[in-house]
Protein backbone atom coordinates (compact mmCIF):
# COMPACT_ATOMS: atom_id res chain seq x y z
CA UNK A 1 0.00 0.00 0.00
CA UNK A 2 1.59 3.55 -0.91
CA UNK A 3 -0.17 6.88 -0.05
CA UNK A 4 0.14 9.60 -2.38
CA UNK A 5 0.09 13.51 -1.52
CA UNK A 6 -1.84 15.80 -4.33
CA UNK A 7 -1.82 19.39 -5.18
CA UNK A 8 -5.11 20.28 -6.84
CA UNK A 9 -6.59 23.48 -8.43
CA UNK A 10 -10.34 23.63 -9.56
CA UNK A 11 -12.81 25.93 -10.25
CA UNK A 12 -15.55 25.83 -7.84
CA UNK A 13 -18.77 27.15 -9.86
CA UNK A 14 -20.41 23.50 -11.14
CA UNK A 15 -19.52 21.97 -7.81
CA UNK A 16 -21.49 21.08 -4.66
CA UNK A 17 -18.27 21.93 -2.81
CA UNK A 18 -15.15 19.11 -2.18
CA UNK A 19 -16.48 16.98 -0.33
CA UNK A 20 -18.85 13.99 -1.54
CA UNK A 21 -22.55 14.67 -1.28
CA UNK A 22 -25.73 13.13 -2.89
CA UNK A 23 -27.27 16.50 -4.14
CA UNK A 24 -24.41 16.94 -6.96
CA UNK A 25 -21.02 16.48 -8.31
CA UNK A 26 -18.61 17.13 -5.69
CA UNK A 27 -14.44 17.74 -6.51
CA UNK A 28 -13.86 14.54 -4.36
CA UNK A 29 -16.12 12.47 -6.23
CA UNK A 30 -14.40 13.31 -9.70
CA UNK A 31 -11.06 12.30 -8.16
CA UNK A 32 -11.84 9.14 -7.10
CA UNK A 33 -13.54 8.27 -9.96
CA UNK A 34 -10.64 9.40 -12.14
CA UNK A 35 -8.61 7.62 -10.02
CA UNK A 36 -10.70 4.09 -9.94
CA UNK A 37 -10.79 4.28 -13.76
CA UNK A 38 -7.23 3.99 -14.24
CA UNK A 39 -6.34 2.01 -11.27
CA UNK A 40 -9.90 -0.26 -10.63
CA UNK A 41 -9.28 0.33 -7.05
CA UNK A 42 -11.40 2.42 -4.85
CA UNK A 43 -9.97 4.70 -3.31
CA UNK A 44 -11.11 7.69 -0.85
CA UNK A 45 -9.23 11.24 -1.34
CA UNK A 46 -8.65 13.05 1.63
CA UNK A 47 -8.55 17.17 1.28
CA UNK A 48 -7.14 19.40 3.37
CA UNK A 49 -9.67 21.92 3.40
CA UNK A 50 -13.69 21.19 2.51
CA UNK A 51 -14.23 23.82 0.65
CA UNK A 52 -17.98 24.60 0.02
CA UNK A 53 -20.16 25.27 -2.98
CA UNK A 54 -18.53 27.47 -5.76
CA UNK A 55 -15.65 27.81 -3.86
CA UNK A 56 -12.03 27.34 -5.67
CA UNK A 57 -8.80 26.30 -4.94
CA UNK A 58 -5.59 27.02 -6.26
CA UNK A 59 -3.57 24.55 -4.44
CA UNK A 60 -5.81 22.37 -2.60
CA UNK A 61 -3.69 19.25 -0.66
CA UNK A 62 -5.18 15.51 -0.60
CA UNK A 63 -3.96 11.94 0.12
CA UNK A 64 -5.20 8.77 -0.89
CA UNK A 65 -3.59 4.78 -1.03
CA UNK A 66 -2.85 2.39 -3.54
CA UNK A 67 -2.24 -1.01 -3.46
CA UNK A 68 -0.70 -1.08 -6.88
CA UNK A 69 2.52 -0.69 -7.77
CA UNK A 70 2.46 2.03 -10.55
CA UNK A 71 5.16 4.45 -11.47
CA UNK A 72 4.62 7.54 -10.08
CA UNK A 73 5.48 9.14 -13.59
CA UNK A 74 2.58 7.88 -14.58
CA UNK A 75 0.05 8.44 -12.31
CA UNK A 76 -0.41 12.37 -12.90
CA UNK A 77 -1.33 11.96 -16.55
CA UNK A 78 -3.39 9.26 -15.86
CA UNK A 79 -5.41 10.87 -12.95
CA UNK A 80 -6.11 14.17 -15.34
CA UNK A 81 -6.59 12.27 -18.38
CA UNK A 82 -9.47 10.23 -16.51
CA UNK A 83 -10.97 13.34 -15.06
CA UNK A 84 -14.61 13.90 -16.21
CA UNK A 85 -14.94 17.58 -15.31
CA UNK A 86 -12.15 19.76 -16.34
CA UNK A 87 -12.96 22.43 -14.19
CA UNK A 88 -10.22 20.04 -11.72
CA UNK A 89 -6.57 19.71 -12.57
CA UNK A 90 -3.95 17.61 -10.43
CA UNK A 91 -1.13 19.95 -10.49
CA UNK A 92 1.48 18.15 -8.61
CA UNK A 93 1.72 13.85 -7.06
CA UNK A 94 4.49 12.80 -4.07
CA UNK A 95 4.94 9.64 -2.38
CA UNK A 96 4.40 10.13 1.43
CA UNK A 97 4.84 7.94 4.68
CA UNK A 98 1.45 6.21 5.14
CA UNK A 99 0.79 8.12 8.22
CA UNK A 100 0.62 11.28 6.07
CA UNK A 101 -2.54 13.08 6.84
CA UNK A 102 -3.57 15.86 4.37
CA UNK A 103 -6.10 17.11 6.88
CA UNK A 104 -4.71 16.63 10.27
CA UNK A 105 -0.73 17.59 9.45
CA UNK A 106 -2.08 20.93 7.66
CA UNK A 107 -0.01 23.45 10.04
CA UNK A 108 -2.09 26.54 8.54
CA UNK A 109 -3.96 27.47 5.84
CA UNK A 110 -4.12 30.58 3.64
CA UNK A 111 -7.56 31.66 2.16
CA UNK A 112 -7.83 34.95 -0.77
CA UNK A 113 -10.69 36.57 -1.59
CA UNK A 114 -11.11 38.73 -4.91
CA UNK A 115 -13.67 41.68 -4.75
CA UNK A 116 -13.58 43.61 -8.38
CA UNK A 117 -14.60 47.39 -7.62
CA UNK A 118 -15.67 48.93 -10.48
CA UNK A 119 -19.31 49.85 -12.13
CA UNK A 120 -18.71 47.83 -15.73
CA UNK A 121 -20.02 43.75 -15.12
CA UNK A 122 -17.32 41.31 -15.25
CA UNK A 123 -16.92 39.18 -18.04
CA UNK A 124 -13.52 37.36 -17.67
CA UNK A 125 -13.93 37.21 -13.85
CA UNK A 126 -17.55 36.31 -13.52
CA UNK A 127 -18.34 33.60 -10.67
CA UNK A 128 -14.53 34.20 -9.84
CA UNK A 129 -14.42 37.71 -7.79
CA UNK A 130 -17.60 39.42 -6.01
CA UNK A 131 -18.53 42.56 -7.93
CA UNK A 132 -18.91 45.50 -5.91
CA UNK A 133 -20.12 48.75 -7.30
CA UNK A 134 -19.72 51.09 -4.87
CA UNK A 135 -15.69 52.34 -4.09
CA UNK A 136 -14.43 51.01 -1.20
CA UNK A 137 -12.45 52.56 1.51
CA UNK A 138 -9.45 50.45 1.82
CA UNK A 139 -7.83 52.31 4.99
CA UNK A 140 -11.23 51.32 6.37
CA UNK A 141 -11.37 47.92 5.57
CA UNK A 142 -7.35 47.50 6.96
CA UNK A 143 -8.00 49.08 10.34
CA UNK A 144 -11.02 46.33 10.71
CA UNK A 145 -9.22 43.75 10.02
CA UNK A 146 -6.38 44.01 12.45
CA UNK A 147 -9.12 43.59 15.08
CA UNK A 148 -9.43 40.38 14.05
CA UNK A 149 -5.77 39.19 14.35
CA UNK A 150 -5.00 37.17 17.44
CA UNK A 151 -6.59 34.29 19.38
CA UNK A 152 -10.41 35.33 19.36
CA UNK A 153 -13.88 33.76 19.83
CA UNK A 154 -15.20 34.05 16.19
CA UNK A 155 -18.50 32.96 16.91
CA UNK A 156 -20.28 36.02 14.93
CA UNK A 157 -18.86 34.60 11.96
CA UNK A 158 -19.49 31.37 12.32
CA UNK A 159 -22.24 29.58 10.35
CA UNK A 160 -25.58 27.40 11.91
CA UNK A 161 -24.00 24.51 10.29
CA UNK A 162 -20.55 24.66 11.46
CA UNK A 163 -19.43 21.27 12.89
CA UNK A 164 -15.91 22.28 14.84
CA UNK A 165 -15.86 22.40 18.37
CA UNK A 166 -14.46 25.16 19.08
CA UNK A 167 -15.29 29.03 18.13
CA UNK A 168 -12.13 30.42 19.29
CA UNK A 169 -8.83 30.53 16.41
CA UNK A 170 -6.09 31.79 15.95
CA UNK A 171 -5.76 34.70 13.08
CA UNK A 172 -2.33 34.54 12.00
CA UNK A 173 -2.18 37.13 9.51
CA UNK A 174 -4.65 39.31 7.21
CA UNK A 175 -2.99 41.42 4.21
CA UNK A 176 -5.28 43.58 1.95
CA UNK A 177 -4.08 44.87 -1.14
CA UNK A 178 -5.53 47.04 -3.77
CA UNK A 179 -4.19 46.87 -7.34
CA UNK A 180 -6.65 49.67 -9.57
CA UNK A 181 -10.11 47.99 -9.55
CA UNK A 182 -8.53 44.44 -7.79
CA UNK A 183 -8.87 44.71 -4.07
CA UNK A 184 -7.48 41.07 -2.24
CA UNK A 185 -8.01 40.24 1.08
CA UNK A 186 -6.16 37.17 2.45
CA UNK A 187 -6.28 35.31 5.69
CA UNK A 188 -3.76 32.82 7.45
CA UNK A 189 -4.42 30.55 10.40
CA UNK A 190 -3.90 26.95 11.59
CA UNK A 191 -7.86 26.58 10.47
CA UNK A 192 -11.08 28.31 10.29
CA UNK A 193 -15.07 27.74 10.94
CA UNK A 194 -17.26 27.17 8.47
CA UNK A 195 -18.49 30.55 6.10
CA UNK A 196 -15.47 32.20 8.60
CA UNK A 197 -13.70 33.98 5.93
CA UNK A 198 -17.13 34.83 3.81
CA UNK A 199 -18.46 36.52 6.98
CA UNK A 200 -15.46 38.33 7.62
CA UNK A 201 -14.71 39.90 4.37
CA UNK A 202 -19.03 40.77 4.83
CA UNK A 203 -18.09 42.26 7.86
CA UNK A 204 -14.93 44.09 6.24
CA UNK A 205 -16.91 45.00 3.17
CA UNK A 206 -19.24 46.89 5.51
CA UNK A 207 -16.14 48.87 6.67
CA UNK A 208 -15.34 49.78 3.28
CA UNK A 209 -18.76 50.93 1.97
CA UNK A 210 -19.32 52.90 5.15
CA UNK A 211 -22.65 50.90 6.25
CA UNK A 212 -20.58 50.46 9.42
CA UNK A 213 -17.45 52.20 11.26
CA UNK A 214 -15.29 51.12 13.20
CA UNK A 215 -16.64 50.92 16.82
CA UNK A 216 -19.96 49.62 15.23
CA UNK A 217 -17.25 46.45 13.13
CA UNK A 218 -16.13 45.97 16.66
CA UNK A 219 -19.27 45.11 18.51
CA UNK A 220 -20.88 43.06 16.31
CA UNK A 221 -17.08 40.83 16.17
CA UNK A 222 -17.39 40.96 20.22
CA UNK A 223 -20.97 40.35 20.63
CA UNK A 224 -20.30 36.79 19.25
CA UNK A 225 -23.78 36.70 17.79
CA UNK A 226 -24.21 35.15 14.49
CA UNK A 227 -27.42 37.13 13.80
CA UNK A 228 -25.70 40.53 14.10
CA UNK A 229 -23.14 39.10 11.05
CA UNK A 230 -23.24 40.93 7.81
CA UNK A 231 -24.63 39.14 5.07
CA UNK A 232 -21.62 36.58 3.95
CA UNK A 233 -19.68 37.35 1.10
CA UNK A 234 -20.89 35.10 -2.23
CA UNK A 235 -18.57 31.95 -2.39
CA UNK A 236 -17.44 33.03 -5.92
CA UNK A 237 -14.56 34.91 -4.49
CA UNK A 238 -13.01 32.91 -2.19
CA UNK A 239 -9.92 30.52 -3.12
CA UNK A 240 -8.15 28.24 -1.34
CA UNK A 241 -4.57 29.28 -2.17
CA UNK A 242 -2.51 26.99 0.27
CA UNK A 243 -1.85 24.81 2.57
CA UNK A 244 1.55 24.78 4.64
CA UNK A 245 2.97 21.53 6.17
Amino acid sequence: MQRYKIKIEYEGTPFVGWQFQKNGQSVQEVLQKAIFNFSKENVTVTGAGRTDSGVHALAQVAHFDLKKKIQKKNILPAINQNISNKSVTVLKINRVNKNFHARHDAQKRTYLYLIINRQSPLALQKNKAWHIRKNLDIKAMKKGAKLLLGTHDFSTYRAASCGAKSPIKTMEKILIKKNKDKISLQFTSRSFLQQQVRSMVGCIKYLGEGKWNIEAFQKVFKSKKRSKCAPPAPACGLYLKNIFY
